[in-house]
């Protein structure tokens, strides 16, 4: 039996172009334990016996049968492109909404989003292995850009201050939850903090569109919010065209993340998301949601999915699972401390641990950052 011992490295060398290849080459002198995605080598020109390529990998790389024999010998590592799948599994960036929606039209829904979404509901409960094998890269793929984006330290922190926001994907772009999320969002993103959603539509839409619109004024935000009442349904015609609509008049706008999935169905691309983090397995999404937000989260009003994620996050502060405790914030109290009951089960469950002083319960926006600026993540 053959085994291989992996170069192990805090931080290997992505290269992604030809140009970054030579580089390297060029101030290093090899390419061991580098990472090589999506080159095309058919009609490039290297001399490969005299770079030392030990433990080197090729991801998704188009190059010659002949190319792949040399490349391994030298001990490299290749996994080919599979050329019948609609979506790339060795990607090296997150998604955006243009790429997501490559192929759309308000008439006809033939994105590449939505091709995806269909080939991937064809064998949704038993895959081929080959294909969930590289539906398993591909979110592989998604976490190392994420990683990349959100810079993590040793001990886990990330370069970002990321609150995530949870609550309804049905709620409505003229329900006072949907206003009142877009104006929290908003004021934490001008103070400085990095949103983060799961990506749909909904409470999600509505905190990645406030953090779009940090720093414009109160008429500009009138102005969006009549043009968002001519469909505020994600399941009415004309969803998308409000958004184009806005992104028209706005073209420019602050960053934030959006961390969709394929699993629950096709909804609408969020297009007001910088960066989308879209994943295949739904477990894996939504545990790295709560995971990354380490300087919070706010919980709108939503149904079953945001109760889940609610227990899911209290589950990582009370075992100190991602090396941090941090702050629970409930936007809406008669959700959370009249109706359902919850906010005060996470009190009486949370007594005696480290994430105690940590819950929080309001409506308004304003507390929601003071609370946050007051209480940032403790480290377990």
């Amino acid at each position: 039996m053959t085994t291989h011992k992996f170069a192990v490295t805090l931080q290997e060398k992505r290269i992604q172009t030809e140009a970054e290849l030579r580089q390297v080459v060029q101030t290093q002198g090899q390419l061991d334990g580098c990472v090589i995605i999506g080159i095309d080598f058919h009609a490039m020109h290297f001399d490969w016996e005299s770079v030392s390529i030990k433990d080197c990998t090729f991801l998704g790389c188009d190059l010659s049968l002949e190319l792949e024999q040399v490349l391994r010998k030298k001990g490299a590592f290749v996994y080919s492109h599979p050329d019948s799948l609609p979506y790339d599994p060795y990607r090296a960036n997150l998604y955006t909404w243009r790429e997501l929606l490559e192929g759309f039209s308000f008439d006809q829904d033939e994105s590449i989003d939505y091709r995806i979404y269909t080939h991937f509901s064809k064998t949704k409960f038993r895959p081929p292995i080959h294909e969930a094998l590289c539906q398993r890269i591909h979110d592989h793929a998604i976490d190392d850009a994420l990683r990349k984006l959100l810079d993590f330290t040793e001990d886990g922190m990330t370069s970002r201050s990321c609150v995530g926001f949870m609550g309804g994907h049905g709620t409505l772009r003229t329900d006072p939850d949907y206003r009142k999320t877009v104006f929290t969002a908003k004021l934490l993103a001008e103070a400085g903090y990095f949103i983060v959603t799961g990506g749909g539509p909904g409470i999600m839409e509505a905190a990645n569109l406030g953090a779009y619109m940090a720093g414009r004024t109160e008429q500009e935000m009138d102005l969006v919010f009549e043009l968002l009442a001519k469909a505020p349904d994600f399941r009415q015609k004309g969803y998308h065209l409000v958004a184009y609509q806005i992104l028209d008049r706005f073209p420019e706008g602050g960053e934030s993340l959006a961390i969709p999935t394929w699993f629950y169905g096709h909804e609408p691309s969020n297009l007001f998301a910088s960066y989308i983090a879209k994943y295949f397995s739904n477990s894996i999404r939504e545990d790295t949601l709560l995971a990354i937000c380490l300087y919070g989260i706010v919980f709108a009003p939503g149904s079953a999915g945001t109760t889940q994620e609610i227990f899911q996050d209290a589950t990582q502060n009370h075992y100190g699972t991602m090396n941090y405790y941090s702050p629970m914030v409930f936007l809406g109290k008669q959700r959370y401390e009249l109706d359902t009951l919850i906010f005060p089960l996470l009190r009486q469950l949370s007594r005696g641990t480290s994430y105690h002083d940590l819950l929080f319960i309001t409506d308004e926006p304003q507390e929601v950052l003071r609370f946050l600026q007051d209480n940032p993540p403790l480290k377990a």
